[in-house]
């Protein structure tokens, strides 16, 4: 029973630094130089070790709160920090460059063609992939980096993570919810394909590897995310490691649970693709 991913606690409240990192407002976050002068540090100097890519697509409301929460992680690491501007039509691109961070655009639209620009221009010999509507705690980066650091058997590491509700749904209604997809995580790596489990707001991998496989590139009816990490493994780089560490679990909104239409049919959807419906 000490392997079943269901064992393992989950926060049933938003940690108050990752609350007061969500609830920052965007104006009041463009006009200080807090994510400039955490970046700065986080990007120490020489050529960056780690690459964070971020793609984003009218991201106004929700990318500095996130770059912040980026910038300020603790890690021995040099990290650069790479968004993609997916042909946004709002500031988020203006948002961005006005804190001294990397933004890139993509004019053909589509996550796969973002996060593959964003990996074409990294520097660095670690991938992490995040998205913006995500925040990430101070301990991330090191978390996630360290078992690619330190293993060559290892080809792309996930982490795990928990939602910030923006509709009607209570916070207790997903640390339930939050179990049971640990559970659907749990079949998946026990009988079906670990690479399900890869989300690309919260994996890594090296980036060397990743273009010897043609990045995210994917077959139509599969993801970009859990493909790469398939493929990353079937070439024969390792195995995918799983981050189980509290201190590295990232906080992300419920905007693709409301669009699919709120957490019941979410519920019901992930039960249908765990049966194979």
């Amino acid at each position: 029973m000490s392997q079943f991913t269901f064992t393992f606690m989950r926060p049933i409240h938003i940690p108050v630094y990752i609350q007061q990192l969500y609830q920052s407002k965007p104006s009041v976050l463009a006009a200080q130089p807090l994510i400039a002068t955490a970046y700065q540090a986080l990007r120490k100097s020489g050529p960056p070790d780690v690459s964070i890519v971020m793609p984003a697509y009218n991201e106004e409301e929700n990318i500095l709160q996130t770059l912040l929460s980026i910038a300020n992680n603790e890690t021995k690491w040099a990290v650069e920090i790479v968004v993609v501007n997916n042909n946004s039509k709002d500031q988020t691109e203006a948002l961005v460059k006005a804190t001294g961070i990397p933004c890139i655009t993509e004019l053909e639209q589509g996550i796969t063609v973002a996060r593959n620009a964003g990996l074409a221009v990294a520097n660095g010999k670690y991938i992490l992939n995040a998205d913006a509507d995500t925040i990430y705690p101070k301990d991330w980066i090191e978390q996630m980096i360290k078992p690619l650091a330190e293993r060559e058997n290892i080809a792309a590491v996930y982490g795990r993570f928990s939602f910030i509700p923006i509709a009607g749904t209570s916070r207790f209604s997903y640390f339930i919810y939050e179990y049971f997809a640990d559970l659907s995580r749990w079949i998946n790596k026990t009988f079906r394909d670990e690479a399900m489990n890869a989300y690309g707001f919260n994996s890594g991998f090296r980036r060397e590897e990743g273009l010897s496989v043609d990045g995210f590139n994917h077959p139509a009816g599969t993801n970009e995310d859990g493909w790469l990490a398939l493929k990353l493994r079937e070439k024969g780089y390792g195995k995918l490691f799983y981050v189980k560490a509290i201190s590295a679990l990232v906080w992300t909104t419920d905007r693709r649970i409301q669009i699919d239409g709120g957490l019941w049919k979410g519920t019901i959807k992930r039960i249908k693709r765990l049966v194979g419906l």
